[in-house]
């Protein structure tokens, strides 16, 4: 025998575990373990004698185990999607845009928001050449008409007016507003918001710049919770940025801009007028989503923007800010039903969960262990990603623990969401229809 053929002969076997250079003795003792009881339970399922409370148990399980799966794909897709956005962002710092085109900021104001003053007044306090200042409220006796107005009156270089409406005719009363105010505007670019944003003075330059380019028809804006309530404000806060902004990362990633976020849309006259105005919306519940699916079906480029916004959330209980999450979830139901069902496989917690209690109950403590701790990192790493890295918010980074506690109560406001057609908005019930159009069923002003 050669001295080759003595080495090898001395050798033992090399075992499967052998191959991973960090798994101990123990824990191949405990996967094999798992592997031959999963496996006898499958086997004594393929016979039919697992009891219907084992296999309620092993249906939970494997669900549990999907969700886990379908959550970190998600996860994988949210992070390339910031990735993606923030390298366009940094490319897009370096431009300088020195001819801006005069700009009209259309406003719909309704009752007297916590922070209104501030909110209002940032527009005023604009870095840019010539804009104007549209505010529309439907009644003369509108309580934010009187700070509208002491604003305007202390900021007279910024052309501004007021502008009562009226009950609107349309199902969507912002959609109205900004229809009776671009009527009045004066300049060929409307930068629409609603009232309870907060921006900086770079807002209008870093909104309107894409513009310029003919192709681009519309331009929206990622904005992040600024939580000035308590407990139930700041989960609302923490689902604006992070689980609205990862969903924008994804499909911005995967398919580009198809949609506008309402908080802030800027859009060409042209464009508009090529989708058939404001009235073409003025019936939809999502009228943010729509125009800016409009435009985007109509051949321009939808553009999502550099600039970050403040969208302040007041103080809330837990009744408003539950009716408030499940109305915006049934406009997304009914706007982009596909991609609605399709959320329900994003949630990382809530399978966690569901993962640790039913291997328990199976006599896999280590494996629910593993998977509720998996959705901890899936959220915490997401949370901190996107809310911090991508919107910057503070939250995100202090209190990262919220956004778990928020997954959670969002996977039950998604299941909400497809238990009825009816929603309450303001001081009004609407039933929504396929599509995402609204009907009218009772109107607050008749109450």
């Amino acid at each position: 025998m050669t001295d080759k053929a003595r080495i090898s002969a001395g050798r033992k076997p090399l075992q499967w575990h052998q191959l991973l250079p960090f798994a101990s003795d123990s824990g191949v003792r405990a996967a094999g373990i798992i592997l031959c009881t999963m496996g006898a339970q499958i086997s004594s399922l393929a016979v039919g004698t697992m009891s219907v409370f084992a296999l309620i148990k092993w249906t939970f399980l494997v669900l549990a185990i999907l969700g886990t799966i379908s959550s970190t794909i998600f996860l994988i897709l949210a992070l390339v999607g910031a990735l993606h956005y923030l390298r366009a962002r940094r490319s897009d710092e370096g431009a300088q845009v020195s001819l801006l085109p005069p700009v009209s900021v259309l406003k719909p104001v309704h009752g007297l928001e916590p922070a209104l003053r501030e909110n209002i007044e940032s527009f005023f306090l604009q870095d840019y050449p010539d804009y104007e200042i549209l505010v529309a409220a439907a009644e003369e006796n509108d309580a934010a008409l009187e700070v509208v107005r002491e604003v305007c009156a202390r900021y007279p270089r910024v052309p501004s007016r007021v502008l009562v409406t009226g009950e609107p005719p349309w199902p969507n009363p912002p959609a109205y507003a900004f229809h009776r105010m671009t009527a009045i505007s004066q300049h060929e670019i409307l930068v629409t918001s609603d009232s309870d944003v907060y921006v900086a003075p770079n807002y209008l330059r870093e909104v309107v710049a894409p513009l310029l380019d003919k192709k681009n028809g519309l331009v929206t804006c990622l904005y992040r919770g600024k939580n000035i309530g308590g407990f139930w404000s700041a989960l609302d806060a923490i689902g604006m940025s992070v689980e609205m902004t990862a969903g924008v990362l994804v499909a911005n990633l995967l398919e580009g801009m198809k949609f506008a976020l309402g908080p802030t849309i800027a859009v060409r006259k042209d464009a508009l007028e090529k989708i058939g105005g404001y009235p073409a919306v003025g019936d939809y519940f999502s009228n943010d989503f729509a125009i800016g699916n409009f435009v985007a079906r109509a051949g321009y480029h939808v553009i999502l923007s550099r600039h970050v916004i403040d969208h302040v959330v007041p103080h809330m209980t837990f009744r408003r800010m539950w009716e408030r999450q499940v109305r915006w979830a049934k406009g997304t139901r009914y706007s982009r039903p596909k991609g609605h069902v399709g959320t329900g496989l994003i949630f990382a917690m809530p399978y966690g969960i569901l993962g640790f209690v039913s291997a328990a109950l199976l006599g896999f403590p280590r494996l629910g262990m593993a998977m509720l701790g998996a959705a901890l990192l899936n959220r915490l790493l997401e949370c901190w990603i996107v809310g911090w890295k991508v919107v910057r918010d503070p939250q995100a980074r202090k209190a990262a623990w919220l956004y778990p506690v928020r997954d959670i109560f969002g996977f039950l406001v998604w299941c909400a969401s497809y238990l009825s057609r009816r929603t309450v908005w303001r001081d009004s019930r609407y039933q929504l229809l396929e599509g995402g159009r609204i009907v009218l069923r009772e109107s607050g002003a008749k109450k």
